[in-house]
């Protein structure tokens, strides 16, 4: 690679190393059956409501102007499918489900002309997809024909049979062209993709599970940039090759979540920590050693590395109450010193996050659940919306708020506001929100069977019955959740203000003396690890005299 071929990836990885994380769950490797797949859509100031696309017909010939997703600009025009299906966020009616991670890749191979960005490309297949693989044939045809004009990315595309990878990048300036490689995910392993490109060999005699661009080698010769036989071409090492931050920044969020369930990460750490140039790396897939629910992905979305190498608890990074939590940019300078901050899965930073559950036993209105949360997963409950909800609900709407207009009617800004008073007295205030969290995540995941059983015998009726039905129940959850956010942050201001800790009974009612004044308070103080860390370095000065 050139010198300043690889200033330009690296400038890429600084700017995308902190994005996004996906997780993919094959049907086998679920609890219950379901193809399981997540998405934190992470960026930095991004405000993002649920985002709906009504089911519609089109006339013959209709164009449909395409807007990219991240800035809004007007890319152009492409002819429009003659149906298009119900989408509501990142799933549509038949639960095909997509997601993404951009990686950047080689900036040469950036095509500025193309009409089509990532997103665009996500919830125009979404609108015209009934299977994974009907996906990626319209993902890629639409690429091939109206140019690509993002960087490298990789796209989680599953339905409720099958889960897939594909990753994709431009063939440069004015090519209208595009490489790109979709492997299938076997049904009993689990895979994960964070911003770096995963995908290295492939099997290209397997018709069934991988599919390819026919230039996908060639274009590497052309370039110079592969001589080797194509039975040994590496999609990854080629246009994306991992450097420090593509493995400690991105890779070691695969490296976590893989670990969660498997015993033979230990051997990965050093590619994961990014300091052993020729470390091996990790598989593509594993089979996990049990199978994991909803609730497990969930729970994965809300990663910080705990008890590994990784973690973030061992310094004083994270202020005097320990938040597992780092400030941006990742790379900083000290005293000309290159330094960096360690990427977690869960970060502050997302617009939104969620966790897709796809059942193929179930009619497709009622099998496919986006449980979804509009902020940090670690901070938010994740409330069910079902695929067939045709309707936003208020609060996940944009209506009276954007980036930089708050509302109290707004879950976005609602949870922000909780998690942001929540940051920087994480040990102090976290477990407070974590119990109104995991009780309303309990309350969700115990009504979930009530309700699939109501909405079956609604179905049986009507199927317009059902998704009626669902439609409300997700806009009540959605409301609930909401409430309970605010009452929440209330709750929060009132006990911990002042860095001290108002007591309370067990029904979380503020107890009061016999004159009906606040009880006496609690100054928790500095935690015993800050405590002992802030005297080892200031020596004498905080030392009382002996008397």
């Amino acid at each position: 690679m050139k010198k300043q071929t690889l200033i330009a990836v690296m400038l890429l990885f600084t700017g995308y190393a902190a994005a996004c994380t996906n997780f993919i769950i094959g049907k086998k490797a679920s609890t219950d059956g379901s193809v399981i797949c997540s998405y934190s859509a992470d960026d930095y100031g991004m405000f993002q409501s649920l985002c709906h696309y009504p089911a519609a017909r089109h006339p013959k010939g209709t164009m449909r102007k395409v807007y990219n997703w991240d800035t809004g600009e007007y890319g152009g025009e492409i002819l429009e499918a003659e149906e298009t299906y119900n989408v509501i966020g990142n799933i549509n009616e038949y639960q095909v489900t997509i997601g993404e991670t951009t990686f950047g890749g080689r900036e040469e191979m950036v095509d500025t002309t193309g009409i089509l960005d990532y997103g665009s490309l996500i919830y125009i297949a979404l609108q015209r997809s009934r299977t994974a693989r009907e996906a990626i044939k319209v993902m890629t045809t639409l690429v091939e024909t109206y140019g690509y004009n993002s960087e490298g990315e990789t796209f989680t595309i599953c339905d409720p049979d099958e889960a897939w990878i594909m990753e994709m990048m431009g063939c440069g300036a004015g090519s209208k062209n595009v490489v790109w490689v979709a492997v299938r995910i076997p049904d009993d392993a689990i895979c994960a993709h964070a911003n770096q490109s995963r995908i290295r060999t492939f099997d290209q005699k397997d018709k069934q599970n991988v599919i390819y661009s026919r230039n996908v080698i060639k274009f590497a010769r052309s370039k110079g940039w592969y001589n080797g036989k194509d039975a040994d071409f590496s999609f990854c090492d080629t246009y994306a090759p991992a450097d420090f931050g593509g493995r400690r920044y991105c890779e070691a969020r695969v490296w976590s979540f893989f670990n969660h369930f498997s015993r033979d990460m230990e051997r990965y750490i050093p590619y994961a920590e990014g300091k052993v140039k020729d470390a091996e790396p990790m598989p593509l897939w594993i089979v996990p050693d049990r199978k994991l629910s909803v609730r497990d992905v969930e729970d994965c979305m809300r990663d910080h590395y705990e008890g590994t190498p990784f973690a973030l608890d061992g310094d004083i990074g994270g202020g005097i109450w320990q938040m597992p939590y780092r400030p941006t940019p990742l790379a900083f300078t000290v005293d000309g010193k290159k330094c960096f901050n360690e990427r977690p899965i869960s970060t502050q930073q997302p617009g939104f996050v969620y966790v897709s559950q796809m059942r193929s036993w179930l009619p497709r209105e009622i099998g496919g659940v986006l449980w979804w949360g509009n902020d940090d997963g670690n901070m938010v409950a994740f409330t069910p919306v079902y695929c067939c909800t045709n309707v936003v609900p208020d609060c996940y709407s944009p209506k009276g708020a954007d980036a930089v207009t708050f509302s109290m009617d707004n879950a976005y800004w609602v949870c922000n506001w909780v998690s942001n008073m929540v940051y920087p007295r994480y040990s102090l205030m976290f477990p407070t929100l974590k119990a109104v969290r995991d009780s309303l995540d309990a309350s969700y995941s115990a009504a979930q069977t009530g309700v699939e059983s109501e909405a079956l015998q609604l179905y049986k009726q009507s199927p317009q019955q059902a998704v009626d039905y669902l439609t409300r129940y997700t806009a009540d959850k959605a409301n609930q959740m909401l409430a309970r956010w605010k009452q929440l942050a209330f709750h929060l201001i009132v006990k911990y203000n002042d860095m001290i800790i108002k007591p309370e009974d067990d029904n979380g009612t503020f107890l009061r003396t016999k004159t009906g004044l606040g009880a006496k308070v609690v100054r928790p103080g500095y935690p015993e690890k800050y405590a002992r860390e802030l005297i080892r370095q200031t020596g004498d000065k905080f030392l009382c005299p002996e008397e």
